[in-house]
C-alpha cells in the first residue's frame, strides 16, 4: 500500500490554496495525508487580512506524529519565518521532497521573510528533492542568491541545483504567453525538459500548491519523476477543464 504525503505548510481561511488545496489534490491522486500546519491565515481571493504563525513546538509535534505512521513523501509549501524553516528542517527523514517556494501570497502580501529565505536556502534546499518555483519566486530566489540581476533562468536553476537540490520544476504560469504555459523540469546533467499545456482565459487560485501536492503523491506513489510531473500537470489540466466546461454552462 502507498504511505501517506505529509503537507507541511498554512491554512488559507478562502480554501482556495495551502494545504486545503493540498489536500485535494493528494485525494484526487488516490492517496491519503498527514498535515502539519505552521500558519494560520484569514484570506479572500483578493487580500491576506491575518497571519498568525504557529509555535515552533507545535509544527515539530504535529511532524514527528505524523511520521509515526510511516510517509511516503514531503511536500513543503509557507513557512513564514525563519524559525519555522529551522523547525522543518531539523525533523525531515530521508525520502522525497517537494519544496513549494511560498514567499508571497497571489494577492502580494509576503509569507516569508528575508531571514527565512536565506534560512530555506541554506537548510531546506539541500534536502529538496524537487523545489517548484514559479517565475516571480524564481526572481527573489535569485535576488536572494546574489546573482546579477540579468542572469538567465536556466542559469538561476543551474546555481540552484548547485546549492544541493536536485531538481526545479520551474512552472511557466507567469511567462506572459498567450496561448501556452510551459513548465520546465532542471536536474543536474540532464538537459532540461519542457512540459507545454494550454492556456485558459481565466486564472485559479492554488495551483502551485497542487502541482506540487500532486507531485508529492505520485512520488509516494513510486513514479520516476518525469512520469510525475505529467501525472500531477494532468491533474491541474483537468481542473482547468472543468473549471472551463462550468464557465461555458453559465454563460449558455
Amino acid at each position: 500500500m502507498t504511505r501517506p504525503v505529509l503537507l507541511i505548510g498554512g491554512m488559507d481561511s478562502s480554501g482556495g490554496a495551502g494545504i486545503a488545496r493540498d489536500l485535494l489534490a493528494v485525494h484526487d491522486a488516490g492517496l491519503t495525508a498527514r498535515i502539519a500546519v505552521t500558519v494560520v491565515t484569514a484570506q479572500t481571493d483578493r487580500a491576506v487580512l491575518a497571519v498568525d504563525p504557529v509555535a515552533p513546538a507545535l509544527v515539530a509535534a504535529q511532524i514527528e506524529a505524523a511520521l509515526e505512521d510511516g510517509i511516503g513523501a514531503i511536500k513543503i509549501g509557507a513557512l513564514c519565518n525563519a524559525g519555522l524553516v529551522r523547525t522543518v528542517a531539523d525533523r525531515l527523514p530521508d525520502m522525497p521532497v517537494i519544496l513549494d517556494p511560498v514567499l508571497c501570497s497571489s494577492s502580494g502580501h509576503a509569507l516569508l521573510e528575508p531571514e527565512g529565505i536565506q534560512a530555506l536556502l541554506a537548510l531546506l534546499l539541500p534536502r529538496t528533492t524537487v523545489l517548484t518555483p514559479n517565475l516571480p519566486e524564481l526572481a527573489a530566489l535569485k535576488s536572494a542568491l546574489g546573482l546579477d540581476p540579468v542572469t538567465e533562468q536556466d542559469d538561476v536553476a543551474g546555481a540552484l541545483l548547485d546549492r544541493g537540490c536536485q531538481s526545479v520544476l520551474l512552472k511557466g504560469g507567469h511567462n506572459g504567453h498567450p496561448t501556452y504555459s510551459t513548465d520546465i523540469l532542471y536536474q543536474a546533467n540532464c538537459s532540461p525538459l519542457s512540459f507545454r499545456s494550454m492556456r485558459y482565459p481565466f486564472d485559479l487560485r492554488g495551483t502551485g500548491c497542487q502541482l506540487a501536492s500532486g507531485l508529492a503523491a505520485a512520488l509516494a506513489d513510486g513514479q520516476p519523476l518525469p512520469a510525475a510531473v505529467k501525472a500531477a500537470r494532468r491533474g491541474l489540466e483537468e481542473r482547468f477543464r472543468k473549471a472551463d466546461r462550468n464557465c461555458a454552462t453559465a454563460s449558455a
